[in-house]
């Protein structure tokens, strides 16, 4: 039996009738690479088949006790600067604030868990490194995690390339200076207006290149908004994109600097990790340490 298994085991004890919550959970049994075990303290009051495995009603010591399921997973991932600990007490307080996430599917909270231990962030949104976003998934009939890469985490992997000296993006306003030119000679001049600087217009990203060579890209609010109505998740109330104006802001130029990462010299792993945004992941998605993209829904994200 898989971790996954064992962990729906745990949450929907009896498929076949209701369970009787009057009477104490017996404790799982497992294998002791998997300790500690894990028993429902406080689960919801009734849950019936068909029912979706989530952590809904459940005290944050059985949602901590849920997720270390998954440790060693989480530590088999895991860069040298954080540890399985660290995840599992970030992920755990997480959800405790943000009990829409106990109402999704177990299987895609800890996908969006075991992806950020392999990118080394923590998904805590004041760090904008990654979100995890609930939402509704009209296809599964059920509510998930999507994974969403945040600018400042973006931004982190870019540099991780040694031919990349500098990147950075900034957004434009209808009272800035603005002016750029594409072709043999491009250039790109942008003076933000002192005070007051109007409606948002544009995002741009530049990247300056070890070898002394540069890229820019530039996207209009038009632009950007089509790419937004493609996440499937950008309607949520806890999308970055429902966030305040410096939030939405970050989100804009994430975009802009996503689309000129396809020009930009990265390793392979990134541009796999980069394949994973906004994505719907599940345990089963993971192979060696990696994610498995072939196992990944393709449509996942419109």
């Amino acid at each position: 039996m898989t971790t996954s298994e064992k962990a729906k085991k745990i949450i929907l004890e009896n498929e076949n009738s209701e369970i009787n919550f009057d009477k104490p959970a017996p404790a799982p049994v497992l294998s002791p690479a998997l300790e500690p075990t894990f028993t429902v303290s406080n689960p919801p009051a009734v849950i019936k088949k068909g029912t979706p495995r989530t952590m809904m009603g459940m005290k944050s010591n059985d949602v901590k006790s849920l997720i270390e399921l998954y440790k060693p997973l989480i530590s088999q991932v895991l860069p040298k600067h954080l540890t399985a600990e660290r995840i599992i007490n970030v992920a755990t307080t997480l959800i405790a604030r943000t009990p829409e996430l106990a109402e999704c599917s177990v299987e895609s909270l800890i996908g969006a868990v075991v992806q950020c231990s392999i990118l080394g962030f923590e998904p805590i949104p004041i760090l904008g490194q990654a979100y995890l976003i609930p939402f509704n998934n009209s296809k599964t009939q059920r509510r998930e995690v999507q994974f969403i890469i945040g600018y400042k985490g973006l931004i982190d992997l870019a540099r991780r390339s040694d031919k990349i000296q500098t990147l950075y993006a900034q957004a434009v306003y209808s009272k800035d200076f603005f002016d750029y030119e594409f072709g043999l000679e491009p250039k790109l001049v942008h003076k933000p207006a002192l005070g007051e600087r109007g409606e948002f217009t544009h995002a741009y990203a530049i990247a300056k290149f070890t070898n002394g060579g540069f890229a820019f890209e530039v996207m209009s609010k038009k632009d950007i908004e089509k790419i937004k109505k493609m996440s499937k998740a950008s309607n949520s109330n806890f999308s970055p994109w429902s966030g305040d104006e410096i939030v939405v802001d970050e989100m804009r130029k994430k975009t802009v600097v996503r689309r000129l990462s396809k020009y930009l010299p990265m390793s392979i792993e990134i541009y796999k990790t980069l394949a994973t945004d906004e994505k719907i992941l599940t345990p089963d998605n993971f192979k060696e340490g990696e994610v498995d993209l072939a196992t990944v829904e393709p449509d996942a994200v419109e």
